[in-house]
C-alpha cells in the first residue's frame, strides 16, 4: 500500500480499495512542446477554463485558486482558520463601538509595475470589490465609507457592527484583491498585484502563466496556512485546463502534470498505487449544494421548493457523487461539533427522501407540470452525477424536469439570469464563518433569496459581536434556511488530488496554493 497524504499533511496508510479508472497515459499524451517545461516550471492540471482572470468578477473558485497567486488581500487565514493579516501590517484596531476599522499598511511592499503599494490602492481596490462581488454588495449597507488616512493608513467606517467583515476580506473567493489603482478597469486587461507571482500570459484553452515575482516583499512570520511567509520557490506556474477527469488522473500518473486538481474518488486506486504521485485527501473539504431559483419559474412557490426539499434523499445524492462513504459525510447541520456554529435547527427537514409527502406539497401548490430546469456541467463529475440522481428522486415525486447540461463556464454566465434555470449544482470549501459561504446568505447572488425572515435572522445574527451569542443566532439562520429552501446543502465531502513526488512543501487547502512549494530536480 503506497503512503497517501491527508489534509494536515500528516501521512497515513489507509487504502481505499475503489476502482481505478486504469486509462493508458502514454495513449493520452503525445508530447506537447507548449507543455513542454524548464526545471523550475510547474504543470497544474486544473478543473476546466477560468471564465475570468479578474478575481472580484467572479465567485467561482478557479479563478480565486488561479489569482490568489498574483493579487494578495489585506488580510488571510492560518492553518486554523483564524484571520491573520498579510498586506496589513498587523491586525486593525477598531473603535470603541466596532464601527471603525484602522487598517496600517505594510511599509515597501512592491506591486508588480515597481511601484510601492499605498493607501489609495487599497482604498480604490476595496471600493470595486464592494460594487462588483456578491460578498461585497452584500456589505455595501454596512459600510459608510473607505477612506485614505494617511500614505499607509486605510480606515473602513461602517455603519453597524459587522463581526464577519475581516473574513470577508480574506477570502479568496469573491476576493477582495488588493491591486494597482492605475491598473483597475472594467474589464481588467491588466493583473497587476502584489503576489509573489506576476501573471504573464493566457491562452484560451490551453494554459494561464504565472512568473516568479522578484520583487516580492514576503511576511516574516512562519508560513501557516494563507499567512504567514510566501516564498515563490518555483520560477514559472502553468496553469492548465484539463476539464476530463480522467486525463487529470492519467496525466498527474504519468507525470505530464505535477499537481491534478479534483481527481474522481473511483480514482484513488490508481493514483495511490501509481510511483511518482501522491493522493492527497482533503477532509472535510467542501460540501456540494443545490441553488434555487427563488425569483422566477415554478421554484419562485415556496411550497414547491419545499417539496423539492421533501424529495431529496441526500445520502443517495452523496454516493452518486463520490462513491464511497469515506469521501462524505451526511450532515444537515452547516457546521460539525464543535464548532460554535453547530446547531441542529431545521435540520428535522433534511435528507427526507419522502416522495408521497413531496407529491402532496406539490398537490398544495397547484404545481402545473412546469419542468424543472437542473443546470449541471461535467467539468465536476460529481456535480454530473449528483444532476442525475436528483433529476430521478425528483421524477419519482412528481415533478417534471429537465437536465441542462452545459460546460462549466456556460453555467456560470446562464446563471446570472434567472430566465434560464430553476436549480442548478454547485459546491463550496467548507469554511469556519457562516457568512463566508454559500454567497445565497448575501445579496445578489444566483437564486435571489430575499425575504423578511432571512433579513431579520441575518440582521440580529450580523449586528451580533459576541462569538458566544453568534452561535445560537446562527441556528435560527440555518433554520430560516429549511423553511424556506433557497438552496440545498447536500452533506460534506472530501477532496482528492494528485501530488508530483517531485513538488515538495504542498500543504493541502481548499484552494491550492503552490507558493514555498518546489520542484525536486
Amino acid at each position: 500500500m503506497k503512503d497517501r497524504q491527508d489534509r494536515t499533511g500528516a501521512l497515513t496508510r489507509r487504502g481505499l480499495g475503489l476502482v481505478a479508472t486504469g486509462m493508458a497515459a502514454a495513449a493520452l499524451f503525445a508530447p506537447n512542446p507548449v507543455w513542454a517545461q524548464a526545471a523550475t516550471s510547474a504543470n497544474l492540471a486544473m478543473v476546466g477554463e477560468p471564465q475570468s482572470l479578474d478575481p472580484m468578477a467572479s465567485t467561482a473558485d478557479l479563478v480565486g485558486l488561479i489569482m490568489q497567486h498574483v493579487y494578495e488581500p489585506l488580510f488571510t487565514f492560518d492553518a486554523q482558520w483564524a484571520v491573520q493579516p498579510m498586506l496589513a501590517a498587523e491586525m486593525p484596531k477598531i473603535s470603541a463601538d466596532g464601527k471603525t476599522y484602522t487598517i496600517e499598511i505594510r511599509k515597501d511592499v512592491k506591486l508588480h509595475n515597481g511601484r510601492a503599494l499605498d493607501a489609495e490602492d487599497v482604498v480604490a481596490s476595496l471600493k470595486r470589490w464592494v460594487e462588483m462581488t456578491p460578498r461585497g454588495k452584500g456589505l455595501a449597507k454596512s459600510i459608510a465609507s473607505i477612506s485614505a488616512k494617511g500614505p499607509l493608513t486605510v480606515e473602513i467606517a461602517l455603519s453597524e457592527v459587522q463581526p464577519a467583515l475581516l473574513a470577508h476580506l480574506a477570502l479568496p473567493s469573491g476576493f477582495a484583491a488588493i491591486m494597482a489603482k492605475e491598473s483597475i478597469a472594467n474589464p481588467l486587461i491588466e493583473f497587476i498585484g502584489t503576489g509573489p507571482y506576476k501573471f504573464r500570459e493566457r491562452k484560451p484553452d490551453q494554459y494561464v502563466v504565472m512568473v516568479k515575482h522578484d520583487g516580492y516583499t514576503p511576511r516574516t512570520e512562519p508560513a501557516s496556512g494563507y499567512a504567514g511567509k510566501r516564498e515563490a520557490k518555483i520560477d514559472e506556474l502553468r496553469f492548465i485546463p484539463v476539464p476530463n477527469a480522467n486525463t487529470r488522473v492519467e496525466g498527474v500518473v504519468a507525470g505530464q502534470y505535477q499537481f491534478a486538481d479534483q481527481l474522481p474518488v473511483e480514482s484513488n486506486k490508481r493514483v495511490s498505487s501509481a510511483s511518482g504521485v501522491t493522493a492527497v485527501v482533503t477532509m472535510p473539504y467542501g460540501f456540494p449544494y443545490v441553488p434555487v431559483n427563488t425569483k422566477q419559474g415554478p421554484m419562485a412557490d415556496p411550497k414547491i421548493r419545499q417539496a423539492f426539499q421533501m424529495a431529496l434523499n441526500a445520502e443517495e445524492l452523496l454516493l452518486a457523487g463520490f462513491g464511497d462513504p469515506k469521501f462524505y459525510q451526511v450532515a444537515g447541520e452547516h457546521f460539525p461539533k464543535g464548532s460554535p456554529f453547530y446547531s441542529t435547527g431545521g435540520t428535522d427537514k433534511y435528507n427526507k427522501g419522502d416522495a408521497e409527502s413531496a407529491k402532496k406539497l406539490l398537490a398544495e401548490a397547484k404545481y402545473d407540470g412546469t419542468p424543472i430546469r437542473i443546470l449541471n456541467s461535467k467539468q465536476y463529475d460529481f456535480h454530473n452525477r449528483i444532476a442525475l440522481v436528483l433529476a430521478e428522486e425528483l421524477k419519482a415525486a412528481g415533478f417534471n424536469v429537465s437536465l441542462d447540461v452545459v460546460d462549466w463556464a456556460t453555467l456560470i454566465q446562464r446563471r446570472g439570469d434567472p430566465a434560464l434555470w430553476d436549480v442548478y449544482i454547485t459546491h463550496s470549501a467548507f469554511l469556519p464563518e457562516p457568512m463566508l459561504s454559500p454567497p445565497q446568505l448575501g445579496d445578489g447572488a444566483p437564486g435571489w433569496w430575499q425575504t423578511p425572515a432571512k433579513e431579520a435572522a441575518l440582521a440580529a445574527f450580523n449586528s451580533e459581536p459576541d462569538p458566544a451569542k453568534r452561535g445560537a443566532l446562527w441556528g435560527k439562520v440555518q433554520q430560516v434556511v429549511y423553511d424556506e429552501v433557497p438552496y440545498i446543502r447536500v452533506g460534506n465531502f472530501a477532496a482528492l488530488s494528485g501530488v508530483s513526488a517531485k513538488m515538495k512543501g504542498y500543504t493541502p487547502m481548499p484552494w491550492p496554493a503552490f507558493w514555498n512549494v518546489e520542484l525536486a530536480k
